[in-house]
This record gives C-alpha cells, sequence and structure tokens, in this order.
C-alpha cells in the first residue's frame, strides 16, 4: 500500500512537542529557539515531511500562479516576452500557467474561467484580434484577481496596460521609404476591429503628411492576417494601375507571405518594390534579401513591465491606480 504522507502532528508526536512549535519551527519563526527548530528539520527531513501546499495556499489566500493568455504560443514575439514573463515570475517564487487563445474570444474566455476556477493570483493578457466582449474585465476584478494587458490592449481606460507606440516606427518607416524617393506608398492592414490596426492606419495617414504625400484609400488594403488574405491584399495592390513600389505591412508574417508572392510575380525585392513590416523578428537575419526594415515593438521589455505591474497588484495591501505604460517603437534597418 502506498505510505500516506508524513504530518506535522507525526513529527510532533516523535520529539514531544506541540504540533504548533513544530509548525513555528518549520517556518523559522523567531519564538521557536535555534536547537527546536534544527531537531524539528532534522526529523522531518528523516521522515520525508513535505508540506500541505493546498492548506498553505488556504492560509495565505495565494496559490502562487499566474496565467498568461497570449493568442498564439510559437510566434517569435511571443516566445521572447514568454522568457521575461518567467524570469520575473521566478524571481517572486511564482509559476506560471500559459493558455493560447488562437484568437479565438471563445476559447480566450474559456482559458479565462479555467484560471479563474483554479484561483490564479493574477493574468498577463494579450488581447486575440477577434476579441470585442471585455465584460470578463469586471468579473476578474470582482474575484480580486488582477489583469494586466500587454502588447494588444483594450482601448479603455481602468486598466492596467503595457503597449508599443506604433506611430513612432510608423514615421520612421515612411520617412526612410520618402527619402529615396518613393510616393506610392501603400499599407497592408490587419482585422479593421482590432486595435492595433486602427493604430497603424492613424499613424501611417499622419506620416504621409508629414512628408506631404496624400493619402489615397487605394493604397489602404486590409488582411486577416491568413495567408490566402496576405496574397489577396497584395493582389490588389499590384492590380492597381500605379501600384504602390513601396509597402508597410502588418507584421512581419505578413511580409513573409507577400515577399513570396511578388517573386512569384517576377518582381525583385527592393528593386520594383520595397517592404517594411512590424515586430522585428530575428528570422531576418537567416534570410538573403530581407525587407528594407522592420519595426521593433520590444516585446521582451513590454512582457518585463507588465509582469512587474502585476505583482505590485498582487502584492498590494489596498488597490492601486492602474497603470498605462507606453513603449516607443523604432525602425530598424535591414
Amino acid at each position: 500500500m502506498k505510505k500516506k504522507p508524513t504530518t506535522i502532528k507525526e513529527i510532533a508526536r516523535k520529539l514531544r512537542l506541540s504540533p504548533s512549535t513544530v509548525s513555528r519551527a518549520l517556518n523559522d519563526h523567531p519564538s521557536i529557539g535555534l536547537v527546536t527548530t534544527m531537531r524539528v528539520k532534522k526529523v522531518a527531513e528523516e521522515l520525508n515531511y513535505e508540506p500541505n501546499q493546498t492548506a498553505i495556499f488556504f492560509k495565505q489566500r495565494r496559490t502562487f500562479t499566474i496565467g498568461v493568455i497570449l493568442p498564439s504560443l510559437s510566434e517569435p514575439f511571443f516566445s521572447s516576452a514568454i522568457s521575461e514573463i518567467e524570469n520575473v515570475a521566478a524571481d517572486h517564487n511564482y509559476t506560471v500557467l500559459m493558455g493560447q487563445s488562437r484568437d479565438d474570444a471563445a476559447r480566450e474566455l474559456q482559458i479565462i474561467q479555467t484560471f479563474k476556477k483554479h484561483r490564479v493570483d493574477g493574468i498577463l493578457m494579450s488581447l486575440g484580434k477577434n476579441t470585442e466582449d471585455l465584460s470578463f474585465i469586471e468579473l476578474l476584478k470582482e474575484a480580486e484577481i488582477p489583469i494586466v494587458f500587454f502588447d494588444c490592449v483594450p482601448k479603455i481606460d481602468g486598466v492596467n496596460k503595457v503597449f508599443s507606440d506604433l506611430s513612432s516606427g510608423m514615421r520612421e518607416a515612411i520617412q526612410s521609404f520618402a527619402s529615396i524617393g518613393h510616393k506610392n506608398i501603400a499599407l497592408i492592414n490587419g482585422p479593421e476591429g482590432l486595435l492595433a490596426s486602427q493604430e497603424r492606419m492613424e499613424a501611417y495617414k499622419l506620416a504621409l503628411a508629414n512628408e506631404g504625400l496624400v493619402y489615397s484609400d487605394k493604397y489602404m488594403v486590409e488582411t486577416d492576417l491568413t495567408e490566402q488574405g496576405n496574397i489577396q491584399a497584395i493582389d490588389r495592390l499590384l492590380a492597381l494601375p500605379d501600384r504602390p513600389s513601396a509597402i508597410v505591412s502588418f507584421n512581419d508574417f505578413v511580409t513573409l507571405d507577400v515577399i513570396k508572392h511578388v517573386r512569384q510575380k517576377g518582381l525583385v525585392q527592393k528593386k520594383d518594390i520595397y517592404f517594411i513590416s512590424y515586430a522585428n523578428y530575428p528570422l531576418w537575419k537567416y534570410m538573403e534579401n530581407p525587407p528594407m526594415g522592420s519595426i521593433e515593438q520590444y516585446p521582451d521589455q513590454q512582457a518585463r513591465r507588465a509582469a512587474d505591474i502585476l505583482f505590485q497588484n498582487i502584492e498590494a495591501k489596498e488597490q492601486l491606480a492602474p497603470e498605462s505604460i507606453v513603449f516607443k517603437s523604432k525602425l530598424i534597418l535591414k
């Protein structure tokens, strides 16, 4: 038969001490002398005693776990973020539970409900591109589970969020294109309902105006971020009589698809057509002919700052005012 776990009462009987004295000794309470503490810990080791984590969690009202919800765990952008989150969690002796929404709002909500059921002490989250219902924020607030959004954040006040200012990188991208003579500059944007898409579009229009270039609807196309959607978007631009000579795209994965497609069409990158995208994934260093540039959004720094804010809220004795932290994006030329 499987041996039952050793209890504090067994250690107390063996040493002829009270269970409360044993408990204090195991937790290095200052009221217990050094000799007694050493005796208790020695017997506990001999009996293979392990603390009852459930009881500890109940007493401290913590589970020492945080939940992280991301659209995709495989994307290099989020891989970098995960690494920083786990570093911060380890510094606080916390375990990280991961959830992948795959941009599915229903799946995202299911993960949130699971985290809530298992009483995680806090949640870090990057919204999926299809998320519209934010009622879960109030549910978590009622359950006293703090949440901090990063990267893809809700466009509302009163929540903790850390994100990148996309306008600074867009401005640098349009400036770089204009400086080498490009006038027909297009944007392959993401889904209309996505906050990041709205920010890119606004930044694109402003950056064009700053360079004295006129915005035209025909040069702004959308993709659902699938490979087929990306190809359809670039085809719409290539079909124009005065097709663009330079394109800013939503992210590096969009750019990978469109670079492959324009090459199949017989166009030469950095000669017939130029690209700059967002994200600055490490993959470009493995390509012989990368795009002209990519806009760095600092996912590692965003994630670390978001994790710091989360633990501040977990450890605070009273509710803290929500923070909104912005990192400026930066164009990295290739």
